[in-house]
């Protein structure tokens, strides 16, 4: 099978095409068929080895040879343990607890890791959905305060995590806040934003405005900045960022909670197959939908790793392996 491996941590120009073995599966695996895979922050991140924790098993090479953990596909033979799935299904799932590998036209993981594909929804958008779907859902419901009315704020809305975010907390009645470049505010806009902000030319913590929940994709603004930017009782959620800043997020925690009765917290990405099952539905009933920016195939997937690294994606990436043959 055709896959997108690479031997040394750099940039996209490391990754190559190569032709490697149809992995077997496991008791408890299912062997799939990958139409779609999605690039991630995570992608990228263990591409080049950095932060320097993404290293860990991989200190010299890395651990993974083949990235991608968001998939969909069809699941072409299970394992003798397996139970979920059967040949034919058409599933979605985050595969970075299962050894990744999702860059390839065939991938095996285990059955817990996926869920049945959102009918109606194309093999891309479902690709779309795991790791920024659940991380947005994570971040609003289980560690904010979502509720009808409240001001949230989405800082770098323009990507996965953010154009799933703002539609999320839309369905709860909230007033949302979207914060990236210009060029991506109308989309945000698109998916239900009530207010923009273009961060190349506007601190959304230098003014008066007061936010009940921040969720923050990026981490580009320091953690005292952001307590000014939180009502009395508000939350701040860190979905990413540089290490400094998660380091002061949670050094500055403690003080801001007892002193000015914020919350400051940093989210832990948890892959979880109740949650891509709240986000088939939505998707499968049309009250949400996945903002894809371009599709590349797998030959052209170091493109869509050197423009995903460029930060100029408006939602997701998306690799589309195409086949000339198929599945049995």
């Amino acid at each position: 099978m055709r896959a997108l491996v690479y031997e040394t941590y750099g940039q996209p120009d490391v990754l190559r095409i190569e032709e490697v073995e149809i992995p077997k599966p496991k008791e408890h695996e299912v062997l799939i068929a990958v139409h779609a895979a999605s690039v991630n922050s995570w992608d990228w991140d263990l591409l080049r080895g950095k932060p320097f924790v993404n290293r860990i098993g991989g200190l010299r090479k890395p651990r993974y040879r083949i990235l991608g953990a968001d998939i969909a596909g069809r699941v072409i033979a299970v394992g003798a343990a397996a139970k979920r799935f059967r040949p034919g299904d058409e599933v979605f799932g985050d595969i970075s607890g299962c050894g990744w590998g999702g860059f390839a036209e065939y991938v095996c993981a285990d059955e817990k890791a996926l869920t049945l594909k959102p009918e109606g929804a194309s093999f891309e958008q479902a690709a779309a959905i795991p790791q920024a779907a659940v991380l947005a859902l994570q971040g609003l419901r289980d560690k904010g305060k979502l509720s009808k009315g409240c001001h949230v704020l989405i800082n770098g809305a323009g990507g996965g995590v953010g154009t799933f975010g703002i539609q999320y907390a839309k369905l709860h009645g909230a007033v949302v806040t979207g914060v990236d470049r210009a060029e991506k505010l109308e989309t945000l806009l698109s998916v239900g934003a009530d207010h923009v902000v273009d961060y190349m030319n506007e601190d959304f913590t230098a003014g008066d405005k007061r936010y009940d929940l921040i969720l923050d994709v990026v981490g580009n603004r320091s953690v005292f900045s952001i307590q000014r930017a939180l009502q009395q009782g508000g939350t701040y959620v860190m979905v990413g960022g540089p290490f400094p800043r998660i380091f002061q997020t949670l050094l500055t925690a403690p003080w801001t909670a007892k002193l000015q009765k914020k919350t400051l917290g940093l989210l832990i990405h948890k892959p979880n197959h109740e949650d891509q099952l709240i986000w088939r539905s939505l998707v499968e009933t049309g009250q949400v939908k996945p903002v894809i920016d371009r599709v590349y195939s797998l030959g052209d997937a170091a493109k869509a790793f050197e423009y995903f690294g460029q930060g100029r994606a408006i939602g997701k990436v998306v690799v589309r392996i195409d086949r000339g043959v198929p599945e049995k």
